[in-house]
């Protein structure tokens, strides 16, 4: 699980560079675990339901009020938030909650507010071009958090680079055409094998500028070598297979108060900091 929660994390931090696209755009994310992966969780979530399980997350939840715990539960709202939502989570004996559904991604005057759609890591990244920085949002708490971003120094890392290689095979998504790629990302003794269906049909998005967005370690999405825009994304990883798609591009005015950093905010150290 920790594993499939950094890797959606990298998917997540799309900080891309937009030349003239204005709008929208949806993605849906589904995953199908291996069977090993399926009957941990599986067997997790009976003992989540395990009365005394859930006298065990009480007595968690009421530590999580002790005035010291508190108050560095307080100092830190993003870790706050997101342990809360873990703990109801887990409390409702609901593991496949933990799992996001999908997200979203506005884009105006190259800066990017993207929300991810449920799950344990729930947020809201806004990446903001004059500064080329990241930000975690938090607005139940009104806090912000700088996050590392693509052009700032990459750590060492046991990770190669990518091996992309050009298939004959289209798919139709949303009515664009696709070309397939396959691409293999090693990582230590691991190896993600990802099948991408991308389109050349949409003009005014900086596929280059996307392609060296990273995050973390130096991990990025949007891959070299790949001619035009993801559609989909099918990765098989150890864990299982994740599947994403966009779902909808939808070209509209956005509101420019919604990528600007509110003046009501105070900014923290976020879990994700430079």
């Amino acid at each position: 699980m920790k594993k499939l929660i950094s890797f959606f994390l990298v998917l997540f931090a799309l900080t891309a560079h937009a030349q003239n696209f204005e709008g929208t755009i949806k993605w849906s994310m589904k995953m199908d675990l291996d069977p090993a992966t399926k009957a941990k969780m599986d067997d997790a979530q009976k003992k989540m339901k395990d009365p005394a399980t859930q006298a065990q997350m009480k007595l968690m939840q009421d530590k999580m009020n002790d005035p010291q715990m508190k108050a560095m539960m307080d100092a830190n709202p993003q870790m706050k938030a997101q342990m809360e939502s873990a703990m109801k989570m887990i409390q409702g004996g609901s593991i496949g909650d933990m799992i996001p559904k999908g997200f979203t991604i506005r884009l105006k005057g190259q800066n990017i507010l993207t929300t991810m759609d449920g799950g344990v890591m729930a947020m809201e990244i806004l990446y903001l071009k004059d500064k080329d920085q990241a930000y975690q949002l938090d607005r139940q708490n009104k806090t912000y958090s700088p996050m590392m971003t693509g052009n700032r120094p990459v750590q060492a890392s046991s990770s190669t680079a990518p091996k992309v290689t050009k298939t004959s095979e289209t798919a139709k998504i949303l009515n664009y055409t696709c070309t397939k790629y396959l691409v293999d990302i090693t990582e230590g003794d691991r190896t993600i094998h990802q099948s991408i269906w991308a389109t050349t049909e949409i003009k005014d998005i900086d596929l280059k500028g996307l392609a060296k967005q990273r995050m973390g370690r130096g991990q990025s999405f949007f891959h070299e070598g790949i001619d035009g825009f993801p559609l989909r994304v099918a990765s098989n990883m150890t864990e299982g297979n994740v599947t994403m798609e966009v779902t909808e591009i939808k070209k509209e005015s956005l509101n420019a108060a919604d990528f600007s950093l509110p003046a009501d905010f105070k900014e923290t150290q976020g879990m994700f900091g430079k």
